[in-house]
């Protein structure tokens, strides 16, 4: 959605990848600090923790920019409580402060995309700062159209074979369903392959190994 945004809109796409552990100095600023020594040691005068020593992370570039830009804040829920409060003030003012410098304000505030994989519960002041957007898995149909798109010239079988495999999949109980994206490594796999079969490139868009044996041992897929 996020790209699909910059894309239609022009706007440059920053993108910030959560994980675990992530803090400020990750996402939104630090000091270039063996610059800050060389000044130190050349003899340079004027502070150390002034903009030209300033290493912008992700949010603060969408911050300071002055162009469209798209945020991209992707995967929150791999994040910590901490780093979520933090994010309040910058969705609610589209500012942050920096204790060296003081607070920054968005002139142009960005367009936010953020996106959560539901392995924790965001807290509700995050939420009520969004608009909840789920995006379910297409039709089969509306899946092959993406497919086509994506691999311009994949024959109609291969598609609709796909599709339709995977749409069969979703349908089981599995540790992890396939996405569009395995949909589209998959149909990619068996036009690099062409002799192979659905069953032998299961781990393309499976996996789990038990998810795996679990649809051999089912037969799902023997009639697609």
């Amino acid at each position: 959605m996020a790209k699909a945004l910059s894309g239609a809109t022009g706007a440059r796409l920053i993108r910030l990848q959560c994980h675990e552990g992530i803090d400020l100095h990750h996402a939104l600023y630090d000091w270039d600090y063996p610059r800050q020594l060389l000044h130190l040691r050349a003899g340079g005068s004027g502070g150390l923790y002034s903009e030209e020593f300033l290493l912008r992370r992700p949010l603060l570039d969408a911050l300071q920019a002055t162009e469209p830009v798209v945020l991209l804040i992707d995967e929150i829920d791999r994040a910590d409580d901490e780093f979520e409060a933090f994010l309040l003030e910058l969705l609610s003012d589209f500012q942050v402060s920096i204790p060296e410098l003081g607070t920054v304000r968005a002139e142009r505030p960005p367009l936010v995309v953020i996106t959560s994989n539901r392995t924790r519960e965001l807290h509700d002041a995050l939420k009520r700062r969004c608009l909840y957007h789920w995006i379910d898995y297409p039709s089969p149909e509306r899946e092959a159209e993406i497919v086509r798109v994506r691999l311009p010239g994949v024959p109609e079988a291969i598609a609709e074979r796909v599709c339709g495999a995977v749409a069969r999949l979703r349908g089981e109980e599995l540790y992890k369903l396939p996405g569009v994206g395995e949909t589209i490594a998959w149909a990619q796999a068996l036009l690099a392959l062409e002799e192979a079969d659905l069953e032998e490139t299961l781990g393309v868009v499976l996996k789990v190994k038990e998810d795996i044996d679990q649809v051999r041992e089912s037969g799902v897929l023997q009639s697609a």
